[in-house]
């Protein structure tokens, strides 16, 4: 049995100074590298993070967004604020996280478990072919692509947990309800209730 930990989307765009920011994003990209440098090969036989990679995805994008279903243009492919943050960027590039999938390219697609590696694999058949069973999910935002994710793994038949310290929510109200949501479904929860700092 392997535990995997999953990174959701700690990208420029969803951290302070992107298109849509999530207050303390930059803090959470600096202390999931330091978790992913502390943890890595010791905690997790597996790191993995997801990516937004957004190409073409019809009506997410809106000049009019309703923050729920639609939000302003972010982490278009190739554009600087589809890259990883730079405070999490090192870990990516020195080799600590096993694989990047990538989600969204014609869709919204909120989950980690819709996206696929640059060889096509999806996450799920990723992660079952190495024997992973259990998963930690962090990132941001916590009442968005976090919940999406660790809901998604529960539904996959992984156990799921989410690491309340190295997640930020967007608000309050939505982390709160995200919150009842995992009780719900199973995932557990570990750590301080993340809300805007």
């Amino acid at each position: 049995m392997s535990r995997g930990l999953i990174v959701v989307d700690v990208q420029n765009d969803f951290c302070e100074g992107g298109s849509v920011p999530v207050a303390g994003g930059a803090r959470i990209a600096a202390a999931i590298a330091e978790l992913v440098e502390r943890s890595g090969g010791r905690d997790y036989e597996y790191v993995v993070a997801t990516r937004d990679h957004h190409i073409d995805p019809g009506s997410h994008f809106s000049e009019n967004p309703d923050y729920k279903d639609s939000f302003p243009v972010h982490c278009v492919a190739g554009n600087e604020g589809g890259e990883f943050h730079p405070h999490f960027a090192p870990a990516v590039a020195g080799g600590r996280i096993d694989a990047v999938f990538f989600k969204g390219a014609h869709s919204a697609s909120k989950s980690g478990f819709e996206g696929a590696d640059e060889q096509g694999t999806p996450l799920t058949d990723w992660l079952r072919s190495r024997g992973v069973e259990d998963v930690d999910v962090v990132g941001i935002a916590t009442d968005h692509c976090v919940r999406a994710t660790a809901l998604d793994a529960v539904k996959a038949g992984f156990r799921a947990r989410v690491l309340l310290d190295y997640s930020v929510g967007v608000a309050p109200d939505t982390t709160a309800s995200t919150l009842d949501d995992f009780r719900q479904a199973g995932v557990a929860v570990s750590g301080e209730t993340p809300v805007p700092r």
